[in-house]
């Protein structure tokens, strides 16, 4: 159904584009000693118009419909620029200076409103980095985002899977609070995301409840990750990262027109591998020693200047000899750091497919995007993988059944209407629609070894499997309006309706040892639905173009579900939880200073949430138990600053301010209810802080060859790992330093991570199986573009 209303809507533009008259944009880019600028990259945002300047510094668009724009210009070693233009049968050629970088600020085009438009003018709080920020970072995982981004903490449990917090907003299930969007593709949960970055353009973290637009699980904020895309030129790039630990990294990218000014491809792809951090005592070899590949790959066909289809597919593939890394409890990974002593290791297979085709229609009533996503993911252990993290042979984990278990898939689908990009009216709108479905097959089996008695099993050699199949699918319709009121004053309004359908179905099984598998619990399966809405106003006053202030009321909820079969009797199956719910206040005001030579963003939040999903982790079969348990409230405030005082040094620093504290929480603990009111959120620093400093000196030539020296030092707060606030980790810092030679075409750096080898808990069970941050890292880095 889908499909044929995709059809028939394309069918419509096909025939829409025919009536318009067209104009055409020509303009010359020079720097600011009126040299042209060749290869320099123009596009007009909200449409599919794009070149490149020729050697003269020409550039020719064509067949454009008239109105208001905003042209984006962008080229290596230059400021990147954002200029409005009026386009008409009577405009004549324009001229477009940049700047040397290093002396402005680059100016910054973000999505986080389903459009393209000025970072600056978008009332609310948005992080953003380009993909010269992504490399002078280091940023390799989402993980790494961790304090460059105020109040965003990411970690993991070492199986290559990222959970994020906003906020005090954060992730303890499969269902995340911050919603991760890649290439415009919502990733549905913890199991088909991809959390390696690879050829990227601009990443947006924004902060706060984005329910309106973004949906399901948005309640702490979105990851807006956007890849490089081909063009009419070919263009290209490679990479060599070699470190300690035997880190190894491959980087290769291509992009072309196969049919000139129609046909477009791209290719990209990066290998890594290390030997791991960890040493496995039980047998003396490399525990978590791993390897992963991952592909990005466009065909993007622009049937009209107006009408443009783009197919992308991306493909993971990791393999990791120690998925858990895990000591018994934060005081044994600290006192004997990077060891662990497992008796069943194996290798993780973790399989991610993601595709989806974008249509994008340009016109003068509206611009129209559809896209269409299918996402599929297969993990598993292909040996037992130890599941009481010892020497003994207590408990031991299976979910290799298969390849018709453990293989989560989902489709999604969304339409957008969007006010045109040629407009001239005080009104702006987006409305839209959404949907998916989701099915996750899980088949878990525990086995209970020779030595079960030590964790309490009067019975040994057998296993006990859970079956637990999920089968969701959800519809949403959404809308929002800007009306700029005065040339100083907008509001925006927005509202979403979401509903969803899940369907839990259970079956448990007995296997004795050496034994078929005896069914004790017949199939049975529960049914629920969920509602919510989520509303959005915001009001914006511009005292200038480089002053604004914004006040905003926003909601977000993290969808509600039903309880999964464990082996343990006490937490019963099939219990329906409800969607939990945040409500964000916030003020800020957004500047830009000194010819743009200072960016300076500050921000205060106000976040309430009700029916908290607070999450009890069931082992051995590791399964999470979540219930509603409680209320919560978070307020802090954020700075955000930028700076270019002299060409070439350049500072960013970024800090954020949580508190976060449960107004009501009461948990049970064995057969008791705790009541747990006051107590400080989970995974939530009170405080990060990231200062960036980077000098860059020039030394000129047609290469622009510069040295580039730059030091980094990330501070988080104080976090605690379990509800009662028993484990805790205390305030740290951690130090990077770069240092190393760029040129238009190649670069070559010495780097380091954790210069002073701090250890820290970078993410622990509340049963106490805890996880260190990595050790000092260092290494060099090769690469080139052309």
């Amino acid at each position: 159904m889908k499909t044929t209303l995709t059809l028939f809507v394309l069918l419509i533009l096909c025939f829409s584009v025919k009536g318009q008259n067209p104009v055409n944009l020509l303009g010359t880019i020079t720097d600011d000693k009126k040299q042209e600028i060749p290869g320099a990259s123009v596009y007009l945002l909200n449409t599919n118009y794009h070149t490149i300047a020729n050697k003269s510094g020409k550039f020719s668009l064509k067949n454009i419909n008239a109105g208001v724009y905003t042209l984006h210009i962008s080229a290596v070693g230059y400021v990147t620029q954002n200029q409005p233009v009026t386009i008409s049968n009577n405009s004549a050629a324009i001229s477009i200076q940049l700047k040397d970088a290093g002396t402005q600020l680059d100016e910054v085009t973000v999505t986080a409103q389903k459009y393209e438009e000025d970072a600056q003018r978008v009332p609310g709080s948005i992080s953003t980095l380009s993909a010269k920020q992504v490399r002078d970072y280091r940023l390799w995982d989402l993980k790494d985002l961790t304090a460059i981004a105020p109040n965003l903490n990411s970690a993991g449990p070492g199986d290559n899977r990222t959970v994020s917090g906003i906020r005090g907003i954060v992730t303890t299930s499969y269902d995340p609070a911050v919603a991760t969007y890649v290439d415009g593709v919502n990733q549905y949960g913890l199991d088909t995301y991809i959390p390696q970055l690879l050829d990227v353009e601009r990443i947006e973290v924004l902060r706060g409840p984005q329910g309106t637009l973004y949906g399901r699980n948005a309640t702490g904020g979105v990851i807006n990750i956007i890849t490089k895309q081909p063009t009419n030129t070919v263009s290209g790039f490679a990479g060599l990262d070699f470190g300690n630990y035997n880190q190894q990294r491959y980087t290769l990218g291509f992009k072309a027109p196969l049919i000139k000014d129609k046909l477009f491809l791209g290719v990209a792809g990066v290998y890594s591998g290390f030997n791991g951090f960890y040493t496995n005592t039980f047998n003396n070899t490399h525990f978590d020693k791993q390897h992963f590949f991952l592909g990005n790959y466009y065909l993007k066909f622009l049937a009209t200047s107006k009408l443009a289809l783009t197919l992308n597919v991306k493909n993971y593939n990791n393999r990791n000899n120690g998925a858990f890394p895990l000591a018994g409890s934060p005081a044994d990974a600290l006192r004997d750091p990077y060891k662990v002593n497992q008796n069943a290791t194996t290798t993780m297979v973790d399989n991610t497919f993601n595709s989806s085709l974008a249509i994008n229609y340009v016109g003068s009533d509206f611009n129209f995007t559809s896209q269409s996503s299918y996402q599929v993911n297969n993990r598993y252990y292909t040996t037992p993988i130890d599941g009481d993290f010892s020497p003994i042979d207590a408990v031991s984990l299976i979910n290799n059944y298969g390849g018709d278990w453990n293989k989560v898939k989902t489709g999604i689908h969304e339409f957008r209407f969007t006010s045109p990009a040629s407009s001239t009216s005080a009104l702006k709108w987006t409305a839209g629609a959404y949907g998916f479905y989701h099915y996750a097959p899980n088949k878990v089996g525990t086995y209970y070894g020779a030595d079960a008695a030590a964790v309490g099993s009067p019975q040994t050699n057998f296993t006990s499997i859970n079956i637990n199949t999920d089968r969701n699918f959800g519809v949403a319709v959404y809308g929002q309006v800007t009306y700029t009121i005065s040339p100083e004053w907008d509001v925006t309004a927005g509202l979403r309706y979401d509903h969803e359908h899940k369907k839990e179905s259970i079956q448990g099984e007995y296997q004795p040892g050496g034994q078929a598998a005896i069914i004790t619990r017949s199939d049975t399966s529960s049914k629920a639905n969920f509602k919510a809405f989520s509303p959005k106003l915001n009001i914006a006053y511009h005292l200038s173009a480089n002053n604004n202030l914004y006040a905003s009321y926003s909601q977000g909820f993290r969808a509600g579900g039903i309880t999964e079969l464990s082996s343990d009797p006490s937490q019963p199956p099939l219990y329906t939880f409800k969607p939990e719910y945040s409500n964000n206040y916030e003020i800020g005001s957004k500047n830009n200073f000194l010819d743009n030579k200072l960016r300076v963003n500050i921000a205060a939040f106000y976040t309430r949430i009700t029916d908290a999903q607070v999450p009890t982790l069931i082992l051995p079969d590791a399964i999470t138990v979540t219930k509603n348990a409680g209320k919560l409230n978070s307020k802090g405030v954020e700075l955000e600053l930028n700076a270019t005082p002299i060409k070439g040094l350049a500072f960013d620093y970024n800090f954020g301010y949580t508190h976060a504290r449960y107004t009501d929480l009461a948990v049970g603990n064995n057969g008791e209810i705790v009541n747990l009111k006051g107590n400080r959120q989970v995974y939530t620093p009170n405080v990060t802080s990231m200062l960036a400093a980077q000098y860059s000196y020039d030394l000129g030539g047609m290469q622009k060859v510069k040295l580039v020296a730059r030091g980094e030092w990330r501070y988080l707060g104080n976090e605690y790992f379990d509800l009662a606030n028993q484990m805790e980790q205390k305030g740290y810092s951690k130090f990077n330093g770069r240092l190393g030679i760029d040129t238009k075409n190649f670069s070559l750096f010495l780097w380091e991570s954790n210069i002073a080898n701090k250890k820290y808990i970078d993410y622990a069970y509340d049963f106490g199986a805890s996880h260190l941050g990595n050790p000092r890292t260092y290494g060099i880095s090769l690469s080139t573009n052309f």
